[in-house]
């Protein structure tokens, strides 16, 4: 069964329709489906400065492999009515490094999110993308807080991530970068 905004449809994990009739989907990367698409999203100019991953197909495919066999995150294609247009990792944050630089439940859950073509930018989709990705893991019972950390020199990012209702914690040092810690509580989303 789903709700007034939700569509069932086969090959996505979730899908939802916004406000403005536009859809939103998530489904699992394929390698074999995926790869190319990734590879060069990874490498696209407005990525490179933050996921820092310009690394040749052969290294990407490695890394999204080891990735997608990881049992404590799962990878998604995001789609905006049925286009493929962004990655997604959803992961168990206590179980990934972020979980030592807060006080993590066991069932927090996080993101980490790219957009690929550039054509998606800049027309306030990233909020409405982030707030069905929000929406689908809180249908984890159990959940009951969303973890991110974007680069801080990641404005764009930043705001998205607050205009979706996460708010800033602080920075965070982490290996690759320096991370704004932001949260999402599941109270702050709508019924």
């Amino acid at each position: 069964m789903t709700g007034p905004r939700q569509t069932a449809t086969s090959g996505y994990d979730y899908v939802t329709v916004t406000g403005s009739g536009k859809s939103v989907a998530f489904r699992e990367v394929s390698l074999e489906r995926d790869l190319a698409r990734l590879h060069t999203w990874l490498n696209s100019d407005h990525v490179l400065p933050y996921w820092t991953q310009n690394d040749p197909l052969p290294q990407v495919r490695d890394t999204i492999r080891e990735r997608a066999t990881d049992d404590t995150q799962t990878l998604y294609i995001g789609y905006l009515d049925h286009v493929p247009m962004s990655y997604w990792e959803s992961y168990w944050a206590a179980q990934d490094r972020i979980g030592e630089y807060y006080d993590a439940d066991p069932a927090d859950q996080g993101i980490h999110l790219l957009i690929g073509p550039p054509e998606y930018l800049g027309h306030g989709y990233a909020p409405v993308l982030i707030e069905a990705m929000v929406a689908f893991q809180f249908q984890h019972p159990e959940t009951q807080r969303i973890v991110t950390e974007p680069d801080s020199r990641n404005e764009r990012a930043i705001r998205a991530f607050e205009t979706a209702g996460f708010e800033r914690a602080r920075e965070v040092d982490l290996p690759d970068k320096t991370g704004q810690l932001m949260f999402r509580e599941r109270e702050e989303v709508a019924a």
